[in-house]
């Protein structure tokens, strides 16, 4: 009888042994290792410290840019933008390329994936209303205060409006975006600890890790010879948020990589299709795009000092009424563009700008006011 109770004692303890050791799996697999996020959302966009090297092969190709200063308080302040000086009267076209990023992300053994090929409302998929959008768009003209800036792309029109004091006896002025390059789509198929999905904002979304898709990106960049730095590649994710050190939610960013003599510059932005929320549509490209035109990182790849911080036109208007954005229709869809702040606002004389003010879309601000 007592080896009887015996075996059936070690039988119930293997049993539960296994039972246990299955339960752990099966957690493991349903997401008990997951990336944790903090349950307090952000809405917010970053740069990331450029990665750059001097051990490979220096490009021959490199971003159009120029250099310029204003002073400020009794300092002088450098900085470089994209493109070539308001005052040369000229246009400068920067080829753009656009990579769709599909992220795959496996929670509690449900796959969600996030698909910029996803088709809208009004039957185009996010990557065509992309380029449909006034971030490439040439049809919209942009009067702002009165003064008609002209009739071209949103980042266009902030620049000569930026310099206006220059551009409006400059009319030949531009920064153009070419016409976008579509590359092929590539898939991230999301590990557990540095993926997972939330609803931040009261809709599905992925959330990733910013440093985990960054390590991505550089590597899809490598894979295309088309990339070089005389052009501008855009990362495309469509519902998904990236999040840094827990912290949801980041809209997009910018930064640059590769020669540390010759960077490629580049930018990432997601496209959120739920009206009204952070990222709506295109307003993160406008963020980015913007702030790739003023701060490309390679001339300067620790930016633009300013007496804000670094010259990020994007980031002080972000946490505006509506996160800053505009609305604008174009081919009858309305799309959302962020108001990008002048280098007014970071110091540069008054009259540097539109009608002195310190925004494109004149929000009401000072110098520094807001932050960098």
């Amino acid at each position: 009888m007592q080896r009887r109770f015996a075996r059936l004692s070690l039988l119930i303890g293997i049993t539960v042994l296994a039972g246990f050791c299955t339960s752990a799996l099966v957690l493991a697999q349903d997401g008990d290792v997951e990336m944790q996020v903090n349950s307090n959302p952000k809405p917010m966009y970053t740069v990331l410290p450029p990665r750059l090297r001097s051990d490979v092969i220096v490009p021959a190709a490199s971003l159009q840019s120029w250099n310029g200063s204003f002073t400020y308080n009794g300092s002088n302040y450098t900085y470089n933008m994209v493109g070539t000086a308001p005052s040369t009267n000229v246009t400068t076209t920067i080829p753009v390329y656009i990579v769709p990023i599909k992220i795959v992300i496996t929670s509690r053994r449900t796959k969600y994936t996030y698909d910029p090929s996803h088709v809208l409302s009004n039957g185009k998929t996010v990557i065509s209303n992309t380029i449909a959008s006034p971030v490439f768009d040439s049809t919209t003209t942009y009067t702002q205060g009165g003064v008609d800036v002209g009739t071209t792309q949103y980042i266009d029109a902030f620049q000569r409006a930026n310099f206006w004091s220059t551009v409006q006896s400059a009319q030949n002025y531009h920064l153009l975006l070419a016409t976008p390059t579509v590359l092929a789509e590539q898939t991230l198929n999301v590990p557990s600890n540095y993926g997972t999905v939330g609803s931040p904002f009261g809709f599905q979304a992925g959330l990733v890790d910013i440093n985990y898709f960054d390590a991505q990106v550089q590597s899809i960049i490598s894979k295309f010879n088309q990339i070089q730095p005389n052009s501008f590649p855009i990362f495309v994710t469509y519902d998904v948020y990236l999040t840094e050190s827990r912290q949801c939610c980041i809209g997009g960013y910018h930064s640059s990589e590769g020669s540390a003599s010759n960077p490629q510059a580049y930018a990432q932005f997601t496209y959120i299709d739920h009206p009204g929320d952070f990222a709506q549509d295109v307003s993160a490209l406008s963020h980015e795009a913007g702030e790739w035109a003023d701060d490309p990182l390679t001339v300067n790849p620790n930016g633009n000092n300013t007496p804000c911080g670094i010259l990020e036109v994007g980031d002080p208007l972000e946490n505006e009424a509506n996160y800053g954005d505009y609305a604008y229709t174009v081919n009858g869809f309305t799309y959302h563009l962020q108001d990008l702040a002048f280098i007014t606002y970071f110091g540069a004389p008054l009259s540097t700008s539109l009608n002195d003010w310190y925004s494109f879309q004149h929000a009401s601000l000072s110098v520094c006011s807001n932050g960098s």
